[in-house]
């Protein structure tokens, strides 16, 4: 978008550029969302930026009114397959907090100096910028949704020292950790925020545009597997509940099928408002330092930070399948909370997965309900497995780092690695491929799949499975 198209966008408050871009005012020394309430500034006192990291290195504050680092993520990261659009995936995951700047450019192979400039040319800003930027939304969230003590969450939200803490949280907010705190809003009239992570850390999880929970949900009532995950309640109020293996622990999360913010019900038990909303969400953690990658595998799984405008723009032009996407406006393609528990489970089903968990995933010290396991390791099963069939093989290269599924994994060379295991088939690539790689664009062999749905196949394919699911019911067949 060049400036006049951005400033329209400001100037109409339109809440699906919500973090596409930032916008900072000269004269005031904020920057804000697109859709920020406040009186629109002059526009020779705008100025654009990519992400909020560059926004707050070039010396802008954090705007109180519309809260701009909350927005969802930019779709174009979990499109894009080429360095920084991997480095964006991994940093969001944290891997710049645990392993550092030479961790992430290991991993994306690339020296950290190149990692550096790639990163400063397309976003503005380079990854410990990006990274600094993600702690400070951290810290917020537990200053004002947990009554943690301050010293606990400089540490849990990554950063090295209390005074860097102070100093950030400052730069980023023009207030204290004491001031955040007191500013936070009371949830349920009670005065009282959670007690600690262990009761459960609340959160809302934002999305743009309309968004089809109900399908969502429906998914993943379809393939819960045993131990690990359940999803209770009736249709239109259930609620999805999962383990989560994690890099310091292990968490227990829960998320509301009901968004919040919309202006009503969309077909299929969705949000129509077309502006966007949040789904609410409650995370209990073993270590407060795993909620950064808690969240992020969360949006990845409910596929939060698409961007169903150009989804549906594109996919709504096809004949076949334009009835369907004026139907269910929003709909995402699902990810995965976590790629290699996903990569297993395609191979074996649901139920054979159940009995892995039962035999090999960990006990929960406490049971919550009817989760009682986080999903085994890939070691644990490459161990159990020797190597043999499929789910040996494929359980040995997760485990030996020969195959890798995480946030910043390169998608074609992890087809062709799970191509050349014994017994893998190439439709359970594309599954693998689709949901724990996030590639909004697989068309799997077999299926009639026209290249005029580039780049969004993944979710025109959702479109005619959702349609086939709601068929079946309504039929009974």
């Amino acid at each position: 978008m060049d400036e006049e198209t951005r400033y329209e966008a400001v100037r109409s408050r339109d809440a699906r550029f919500d973090g596409e871009f930032f916008f900072a005012v000269e004269t005031t020394g904020i920057y804000c969302r697109p859709s920020c309430p406040a009186v629109t500034p002059k526009q020779r006192n705008v100025r654009y930026y990519t992400t909020a990291a560059a926004a707050q290195g070039a010396g802008f504050r954090a705007c109180r009114r519309c809260r701009p680092d909350a927005v969802p993520g930019s779709a174009e990261w979990n499109v894009r397959a080429d360095v920084v659009g991997r480095a964006m995936r991994m940093i969001g995951d944290g891997i710049v907090d645990r392993e550092g700047v030479a961790g992430l450019a290991g991993r994306l192979g690339y020296s950290a100096r190149q990692v550096q400039r790639q990163l400063t040319a397309e976003v503005g800003a380079g990854p410990v910028a990006l990274a600094r930027a993600q702690r400070a939304h951290t810290a917020r969230v537990l200053l004002q949704t947990t009554d943690l003590p301050i010293t606990e969450i400089a540490f849990a939200s990554g950063f090295a020292s209390v005074r860097q803490f102070n100093d950030t949280i400052r730069a980023v907010y023009a207030a204290t950790p004491t001031e955040l705190r007191a500013a936070a809003p009371r949830r349920g009239g009670t005065g009282r925020r959670a007690a600690a992570p262990s009761a459960g850390i609340p959160l809302r999880l934002a999305y743009r545009g309309p968004y089809q929970a109900a399908a969502v949900f429906d998914l993943l009532a379809e393939e819960a597997v045993a131990g690990v995950e359940d999803v209770s309640g009736p249709r239109g109020r259930r609620v999805y509940r999962r383990t989560l293996r994690l890099p310091y622990g292990h968490g227990i999360v829960a998320v509301d099928e009901r968004p919040g913010g919309g202006s009503g019900g969309g077909a299929g038990g969705g949000s129509a408002g077309g502006h966007g909303g949040w789904l609410d969400a409650r995370i209990r953690l073993g270590d407060p330092r795993d909620l950064t990658t808690a969240v992020q595998r969360l949006r990845r799984l409910f596929d939060l930070d698409a961007d169903p405008y150009a989804v549906d723009e594109r996919l709504g032009r096809a004949p076949r399948i334009a009835a369907l996407v004026a139907a269910r406006p929003g709909l995402r393609s699902p990810g995965a909370a976590d790629p290699e528990e996903l990569a297993v489970r395609a191979v074996v089903g649901a139920v054979r997965a159940g009995e892995l968990v039962r035999m090999y995933g960990k006990a929960l010290d406490a049971p919550c309900g009817t989760l009682t396991h986080v999903f085994p390791e890939p070691a644990a099963l490459a161990e159990a497995e020797g190597g043999r069939g499929t789910l040996g093989a494929l359980a040995a290269v997760l485990a030996d780092g020969a195959l890798r599924l995480d946030a910043g994994a390169d998608r074609d060379d992890a087809q062709e690695a799970m191509l050349a295991l014994p017994g893998m088939d190439a439709r359970t690539v594309a599954v693998i491929r689709t949901r724990a790689l996030g590639d909004p664009d697989v068309g799997p062999p077999g299926e009639d799949v026209p290249e005029s749905w580039r780049p969004w196949r993944s979710y025109a394919l959702q479109h005619l499975r959702t349609a086939c699911r709601s068929e079946r019911e309504e039929t009974g067949v």
